[in-house]
């Protein structure tokens, strides 16, 4: 059984989005499902920073001892940061999907966050899978 907490927004591609304290800051992550599905995580291609993206838009990759997944931005904007702790240690996703964000994005516009699922849809969703 996955865990989705109620604070995120969930895209459809398994992406979790947390909009910050100065409400233009995204936090983006993996969901405890993808990470489960995925397996041992060996590796992040993450996105440049300074590198705009539109939402729906690939932008980084996670690689495990099964596969490699594309991640999308779940919001358009501009990366300004990535998790390097992630670079050594891609296993605390793993540990803990949901404080082990990957990469944040200062988003144009916020509202986009409404075209995401909340926790009761994403968790639907899951069950289809």
């Amino acid at each position: 059984m996955s865990d989705f907490p109620n604070n995120l927004n969930y895209a459809t591609s398994h992406e979790w989005a947390k909009l910050e304290d100065d409400d233009t800051l995204i936090r983006v992550g993996i969901s405890d499902f993808a990470q489960s599905q995925l397996g041992d995580l060996v590796f992040i291609d993450f996105p440049e920073v300074g590198k705009y993206v539109k939402a729906g838009e690939q932008c980084a990759v996670v690689e495990s001892v099964k596969t490699a997944s594309d991640l999308f931005a779940p919001v358009s904007g501009i990366i300004i940061e990535v998790n390097h702790q992630l670079s050594d240690e891609p296993e605390l996703i793993n540990d803990a999907p949901y404080e082990s964000w990957l990469f944040s994005i200062k988003a144009d516009n916020i509202e986009e966050l409404s075209a995401l699922m909340n926790a009761d849809a994403y968790q639907k969703l899951t069950e289809a899978d």
